[in-house]
């Protein structure tokens, strides 16, 4: 017997259904005359930077994998004794091999999952740390989590050994690869084709930072800016291929590898939509500067607003808890220092005493915090009275931050302190006093900060400091431009953790010393 419903039976609309899903569904369905729709998907092109990515990508997973297996062997083989005989489901040995296995592979997994594998962020320093971090504690976590559900009572002297172990020697694989792509890169290797749009200055100027930061693997090959080809360059020995509207055209046809936009006029969301849905078949990827310069990424929050990501700046920490932590650290790192350090600066005292006439230690007044003076000591490298014979040793030429190669007035044992720093450490002392930091702005005397325009004053908005970034990268051989430009972004951008690095830099350049004189 058969169902109706409004005069029409059940298997009659089941029919019915069946020719319209017919009708409208499937990749063939349309109605009857009409032209297929059809939509290709874009396949990005593999540029020339494929290759050594894919390499590079290689050599992070082989370099994970050594040193996540390295770590949870020496936990396990430190934790539980090698000559018992273990069952499967032995808690001291069986079941923790098991464990070990799926810890090894859950950590190189979850190191990939951080993003610290990705080409963009192998070798970027800091970046590739966080994310190293952030991938192992999270497997860690995960780890923990599973373990109270089960109820399983995880070993912590395991967890004691594998966790720190492990964790060091990713960083240190990640470290080491980071070296080697540096050398590469220095030698003309391992870059990305780089094709930069934008206003003429804004275009000048990242140029030019590209360039001082080889490091991060941007090759220039052409710009693109309004008035397009015959148009003047703004950088040298870049040329000019096209407009700003052309871009995707020109990172086409020089193979670029990255299409890096910064700051102008015409950077509306709609253009930079459409330049990133134009360069998806080209295969290169797209770059946005925001107008920001010389500020750290802690400093920057993203927040989307309407499908618009907004980067919010906070502001530098000049004071507050962390400065109260900053003098901890201050006074704990002097006292070690000076403790390990005081023979030997006793030592080079008594050679300044007999090989020159004078106290062996010089006392000089420096501009510190808040443009306040205080007495900096200085082992004495110099001739008693060089103070006098200033403008002869220097000429016309001084200003802020000069310091002559060849200076007649310092000494034979004063060059040997110079070149190795040796004559900087009794302002231990200062730092113990509260003058100055372990790291910080170098303090300048008053004729010199004197000179400061506003810009230059912000360098006293912090402590001065026994070494600094600056100090680090290049020290004197650099121009005054970028020494200031270095102590700024320091004092706009502390951390403990940064003042840690540039102590770990200043080590090396203390047993290798480069522009010390």
């Amino acid at each position: 017997m058969t169902i109706k419903r409004d005069a029409v039976s059940v298997p009659d609309l089941d029919r019915e259904t069946e020719a319209m899903e017919e009708q409208f569904s499937g990749p063939t369905a349309r109605p009857e005359g009409s032209p297929a729709i059809r939509i290709d998907i874009p396949r990005p092109r593999r540029g020339a930077a494929a290759r050594w990515q894919d390499d590079l990508n290689t050599r992070a997973l082989v370099f994970d994998l050594i040193a996540v297996s390295f770590g949870v062997g020496l936990g396990y083989f430190l934790r539980f004794d090698r000559a018992i005989d273990v069952e499967l489901l032995e808690p001291r040995g069986g079941l923790y091999v098991l464990l070990s296995v799926a810890l090894m592979e859950g950590w190189v997994i979850a190191l990939g999952l951080a993003g610290s594998r990705r080409p963009e962020v192998i070798g970027s320093g800091r970046e590739e740390y966080v994310r190293v971090a952030r991938g192992t504690l999270a497997m860690f976590g995960v780890l923990a989590v599973v373990c109270y559900l089960a109820k399983f009572d995880l070993a912590r002297s395991y967890v004691a050994v594998t966790l720190p172990v492990g964790f060091a020697l990713v960083l240190l694989g990640r470290w080491l690869l980071q070296r080697r792509l540096h050398a590469r890169r220095r030698q003309g290797e391992c870059h990305r084709r780089t094709l930069l749009v934008g206003s003429r200055d804004a275009v000048g100027d990242l140029g030019r930072r590209i360039e001082r930061a080889r490091g991060a693997g941007f090759e220039v090959v052409g710009v693109c800016v309004r008035g397009g080809v015959g148009s003047p360059s703004p950088l040298d020995r870049v040329p000019v291929l096209g407009t700003v509207a052309e871009a995707a055209d020109v990172a086409a046809s020089v193979d670029a590898d990255a299409v890096v936009v910064t700051a102008h006029e015409d950077a509306t969301p709609s253009a930079l939509k459409r330049l990133a849905w134009d360069l998806e078949s080209t295969g290169a990827k797209l770059v946005v500067v925001p107008g920001l310069a010389d500020v750290a990424a802690p400093r920057l929050v993203i927040t989307p607003v309407d499908g618009v990501p907004m980067v919010q700046v906070t502001r530098p920490g000049y004071t507050g808890l962390q400065h109260g932590v900053k003098r901890a650290f201050d006074v704990v790192g002097a006292t070690a220092i000076l403790a390990v350090m005081l023979v030997p600066l006793v030592v080079c005292a008594v050679l300044v005493r007999l090989t020159s006439r004078g106290s062996a230690l010089f006392c000089q007044q420096r501009i510190g915090l808040n443009g306040e003076p205080f007495t900096m000591y200085k082992l004495r490298s110099m001739r008693q009275g060089s103070e006098t014979r200033l403008t002869e040793a220097l000429g016309e030429e001084a200003g802020v931050f000069y310091k002559p190669k060849n200076d007649p007035r310092v000494t034979p044992v004063g060059r040997f302190l110079r070149k190795y720093s040796i004559d900087e450490f009794p302002q231990l002392i200062n730092v113990l006093k509260g003058d100055m930091s372990l790291v910080g702005p170098r303090p300048q005397v008053a004729d010199e900060v004197r000179q400061y325009d506003d810009t230059w004053k912000r360098r006293l908005y912090v402590k001065p400091g026994l070494t600094g970034l600056w100090q680090v990268s290049g020290r004197n051989d650099l121009p005054v431009d970028q020494s200031v430009r270095l102590d700024l972004y320091y004092v706009e951008n502390w951390s403990l953790l940064g003042d840690v690095g540039i102590l770990l830099r200043t080590a090396r350049e203390v047993f290798m010393p480069s522009g010390a004189y």
